[in-house]
């Protein structure tokens, strides 16, 4: 007689942590702090293979958020994570140490550090002052087992990592308490694959910068509520019919302001350095516009070469469909003219020797915050546009022998919380609670490429939508946004 036993030892593997809230200090503008408090990393695992621990900025309990904030300052003023240079703006750095005296019986690798045989130059060292990640990084690890800490004992060694960080407060630095966060991730076997960040959404994120990712699994239609890291402005947004993330209230972003013109920049605008810096300061580029922060934004507003908006009508109430009334959103916002909406993109007169191509091409710089844009235009089938396929997708269909999609019922006005903001030109606003106007981003030879959205019950019908060139350049029509797939 064979009496056969079998006991299986699951794999049991913990991360605990000691004194995660004493990383508090006091900091002077313009001086150092070099060890902000220090915190102890416990690592328990079975696992023969054994494990690796990964980090990442966890700021408002957003995976890959490595700032440090002020919630009543906004995000203006976030401490950003460096390597702290001195006359740098404020930064903060986090550093990893391990136990060396008494031996641990369990000692476990630091990425970077001289025990780390699987370094490549270049390489992260966690065992000086570094930037916080913005992604999952492995920063220590152990390729065989420690013990295990029993339920309810504390019995176990297991393997310890003591963490702590450092700042430099710059001199310009607003008084107020910032406060971030670091997530440490325990996965095995010590090669096993690194954590996935998961996406930000729209339904996650609080600034419209954040978001990068507009996934299908988004109820369509259930509204969020999303701020302009430039200004604060807050706007609604929805993923809508098209599968496409969407702005549902007109921009109003204001770059006559001089706080807001200060935080426009690479990293939060839909545009580059260069074309913003020549935006707001004015340049010497062949195209010849100037500053659009002048003090007189009225007065040369029909304009084709230089940045021009309105800013007058950004609080006035019109008209407004279904769920725009429903949720307030029937404010006009500023209007652009073209050269404004696309950030100097293109700024120069018929005569000016530039040639516009024949077919249609789309500005890839624009007002619109980083990681969004603003729609495409045209009415050609089947060469949809961004506008095009969101018709399509609420299955209005599109008549293209004149230009034109019937929304008897105000489908897409509903969708899109439309507002009849009319237009500017003139040095007056014309044509509000009567139509609508959108910039879109595309250009051709025929024109400029915008959303016209016009209630026209003589012709016995509640809505006209048009997809064609609707309009000169130099007049100055509201904007929304979406997010780049």
């Amino acid at each position: 007689v064979v009496d056969e036993i079998n006991i299986t030892v699951p794999v049991s593997c913990t991360l605990s942590g000691v004194g995660t809230d004493t990383h508090n200090a006091t900091i002077n503008n313009g001086q150092y702090n070099s060890a902000i408090g220090e915190s102890t990393i416990k690592a328990f695992c079975n696992d023969n293979n054994g494990f690796s621990i990964y980090a990442i900025g966890y700021t408002d309990n957003t995976d890959g958020k490595n700032v440090l904030t002020n919630s009543t300052l906004g995000s203006t003023y976030d401490i950003a994570t460096g390597t702290l240079t001195t006359g740098s703006n404020s930064q903060w750095a986090m550093k990893l140490s391990t136990i060396t005296s008494p031996a641990p019986t369990y000692p476990i690798i630091i990425a970077g550090s001289t025990a780390d045989t699987e370094k490549a130059q270049g390489d992260p060292d966690f065992t000086s002052f570094r930037e916080v990640p913005d992604d999952y990084e492995r920063i220590a690890y152990r390729t065989s087992s420690t013990d295990i800490n029993p339920q309810g004992q504390s019995t176990a060694e297991g393997s310890t990592i003591k963490s702590t960080y450092q700042a430099y407060i710059s001199s310009t630095q607003p008084a107020g308490t910032y406060t971030g966060q670091v997530k440490y991730t325990m996965v095995h076997p010590y090669n096993a694959t690194a954590p996935e960040k998961p996406p930000v959404t729209i339904a996650t994120a609080t600034y419209f910068q954040e978001v990068n990712a507009c996934p299908a699994e988004l109820t369509t239609g259930q509204i969020f509520t999303l701020l302009d890291s430039r200004d604060g402005q807050s706007y609604k947004v929805a993923k809508l019919a098209d599968d496409k993330c969407w702005m549902l209230e007109n921009m109003a972003l204001d770059p006559t302001d001089a706080t807001t013109a200060g935080n426009m920049n690479e990293s939060n605008t839909n545009a580059s350095a260069a074309a913003i810096s020549n935006y707001l300061q004015g340049g010497s580029n062949t195209s010849g516009w100037s500053s659009v922060a002048v003090a007189d934004v009225d007065s040369n507003f029909d304009s084709y070469t230089e940045p021009r908006i309105n800013n007058a009508s950004t609080d006035s109430l019109v008209t407004s469909y279904g769920t725009a009334a429903v949720n307030g959103q029937a404010k006009v916002g500023v209007y652009y003219n073209f050269c404004a909406a696309t950030v100097g993109t293109y700024c120069y007169n018929e005569d000016d020797g530039v040639d516009i191509p024949d077919s249609l091409i789309d500005a890839s710089e624009d007002i619109c915050p980083s990681n969004w844009r603003m729609p495409t235009g045209g009415a050609s089938y089947p060469n949809l546009s961004d506008y095009l396929t969101l018709v399509y997708a609420l299955g209005l269909g599109y008549y293209d022998e004149d230009d034109a999609v019937i929304d008897e019922n105000n489908v897409l006005m509903n969708t899109l919380s439309t507002s009849l903001s009319g237009k500017f030109s003139s040095n007056s606003a014309s044509y509000q609670n009567e139509d609508g106007y959108w910039w879109s981003s595309t250009i051709s030879s025929y024109g400029y490429y915008g959303l016209e959205l016009a209630v026209s019950p003589y012709y016995g019908y509640s809505g006209q939508i048009s997809l064609n060139a609707i309009t000169g350049r130099n007049v100055g029509l509201t904007v929304r946004c979406l997010f780049k797939d």
